[in-house]
């Protein structure tokens, strides 16, 4: 039986390429295919593996990190990848990786980390980040992602059944594409984290995130100015230049770290800040794993994996006002949270959680689609 694992951009380590890689721990004989590949952007996390890029990984070095100059031909990349020989295909998806073609007979299950969000709920608010809501070169990109929307409502119908991230996801996939999911939450590696449950407060907060603006690690940076308290960010983006220029000398930017020196970092700290709407996250699934709590803010992911008063404290409005409201509740309260229990909600986050749930769901469903089409097949 032959097995392809397909994501959308294999070009950093963040929260698509962890699961990607409990994916492939999942299916350990799958074989990858991805729209661009680079070594060092996914830290060699996936070497060894057999990757197939699209033909843009035929492109120079500096044009592959202009992807958006390349919007308009990402879904016939996509649709280039020939899965002919495979029983089944795996796609991991925030954006393209579900437009696959595959032959009736092959079975094709997409996790979907969430419907392309530029396309859909946050349509107008990338034209208006990306100075696009008017003017010439805006009415051009509003025309690519016009036709990029239809293309993805077509596509959303080519996998046989999709796994969802989260409730929020699922919600998602049902308004956009009409379709049902099974949630499956993305995966922590609890085993390989050597973290140090600590009952000791530590001196300073932290923030683990690229540093992008849907991000609003710009917020967090804004609110503490304020505060004057200690504040520690992990991360690179785009942002980098511009949140050190703004931040103040008790805000210390410490870059990409190892995930060792990532977990001493979570084991010291006070709590994690989550600023920003995420699908899912999972950076306060690790902060949990080391028994801190999380301050996020009140909507998306978090609201399913953030206990309010017990693993953490929300915060309604995403203004530095609101945050540091939630950051001093928080300090108010801190005795009363417990280190043991916060380890133990993480628990039903983790990777061996996870690839169980997978593949008992892959190959579930891989029979049901033998019987669907009267394939007389053995699974090994």
């Amino acid at each position: 039986m032959r097995i392809a694992i397909v994501c959308d951009f294999l070009t950093k380590f963040g929260g698509a390429q962890r699961v990607l890689l409990a994916l492939t721990k999942a299916f350990p004989e799958a074989d990858i295919f991805c729209l661009l590949y680079d070594e060092n952007g996914t830290k060699k996390m996936f070497l060894g593996k057999s990757i197939t890029e699209s033909p843009l990984g035929h492109l120079p070095g500096f044009l592959k990190k202009q992807t958006k100059f390349f919007l308009a031909r990402l879904p016939k990349m996509i649709e280039s990848f020939d899965f002919s020989d495979y029983d089944i295909v795996i796609s991991s998806s925030d954006s393209y990786a579900h437009g696959v073609i595959t032959k009736p007979q092959t079975f094709h299950v997409c996790y979907c980390h969430t419907p392309m969000r530029y396309v859909w709920d946050w349509h107008h608010e990338y034209l208006r980040e990306n100075n696009l809501a008017k003017g010439i070169r805006g009415r051009i990109v509003r025309g690519i992602l016009h036709k990029i929307r239809i293309w993805d409502k077509i596509a959303s119908d080519r996998p046989d059944c999709y796994i969802a991230n989260s409730n929020n996801v699922k919600q998602r996939i049902k308004k956009y594409y009409q379709r049902d999911a099974k949630i499956i939450y993305p995966p922590v590696d609890l085993e390989q984290s050597e973290f140090d449950v600590s009952e000791d407060c530590g001196e300073y907060y932290i923030i683990i995130s690229r540093l992008e603006p849907y991000k609003r690690i710009s917020l967090a940076v804004s609110a503490f100015n304020e505060n004057g308290k200690k504040l520690k960010i992990i991360g690179e983006g785009s942002e980098l230049s511009k949140l050190k220029e703004k931040a103040k000398d008790n805000i210390e930017f410490l870059g990409w770290q190892s995930d060792e020196k990532m977990h001493t970092y979570l084991s010291n700290s006070k709590a994690l800040i989550f600023p920003g709407e995420e699908d899912f996250g999972i950076t306060p699934i690790e902060a949990f794993a080391a028994g801190k709590p999380v301050i996020a803010f009140k909507k998306g992911g978090t609201l399913e994996s953030v206990i309010d008063g017990k693993t953490g404290v929300f915060f309604e409005e995403q203004t530095s006002k609101s945050l540091n409201q939630a950051i001093e509740r928080m300090e108010n309260g801190y005795k009363l949270y417990n280190r043991q229990f916060i380890r133990e909600h993480a628990e039903k986050f983790s990777e061996k959680h996870f690839i169980g749930e997978v593949q008992s769901f892959v190959m579930t469903q891989y029979q049901l689609h033998l019987k669907e089409y009267n394939i007389d097949q053995k699974i090994n």
